[in-house]
């Protein structure tokens, strides 16, 4: 069965179609949720949030883009908004940011020898801010204004997390490989 036509009876809420389309996408929708939760049944939780959000939004879906990559973004949003939901309060991230001139570096790339286990252990310690940021553009793929409109702040912000994010996590890892 072709991937729109199993999104067309998930439209109609054919059940059994609704079920191939969440055991097609929920292991690599659990993985995008585990690299933002630590906690195992959070990510669970989120990835189920997602696909009752997915089902009961499918008439917003457009085939212009994969439908994994929609789905992926509702995972990565309902990660945020549980991430924010935990904190008692947050500071804009303005105030914990100031803006810095200067370019983003192009063409960033790791050693071999590090890792994937390294590199998310690295990752983990970045400040919040910039560890999203980072995530969402290395990880994920997503460009500044993708960024900017999922966290809500300026591409002018996700620019400079993202600088400050990499530059972090470059002396990160230059400690492991000291190690």
């Amino acid at each position: 069965m072709l991937q729109t036509d199993l999104v067309e009876k998930c439209k109609n809420n054919d059940r059994r179609a609704q079920l191939k389309l969440y055991r097609q996408y929920c292991d690599a929708m659990f993985c995008v949720a585990r690299r933002y939760l630590h906690n195992r049944e959070d990510a669970e939780d989120v990835v189920q949030e997602a696909f009752i959000k997915a089902f009961r939004k499918l008439h917003q879906y457009r085939q212009e883009i994969a439908f994994g990559a929609w789905l992926k973004r509702i995972v990565i949003n309902n990660c945020l908004d549980r991430i924010k939901r935990e904190k008692e309060r947050l500071l804009s991230v303005e105030d914990v940011f100031p803006e810095i001139s200067g370019e983003e570096t192009e063409g960033w790339m790791v050693e071999n020898s590090l890792s994937p286990k390294m590199i998310a252990g690295a990752m983990e310690q970045l400040p919040e801010g910039s560890r999203y940021v980072t995530m969402l553009f290395l990880v994920e793929g997503y460009d500044h204004e993708e960024i900017s409109e999922i966290l809500g702040i300026t591409e002018v912000n996700s620019r400079t997390l993202l600088f400050r994010g990499k530059k972090k996590l470059r002396e990160l890892l230059k400690a492991y490989r000291k190690v």
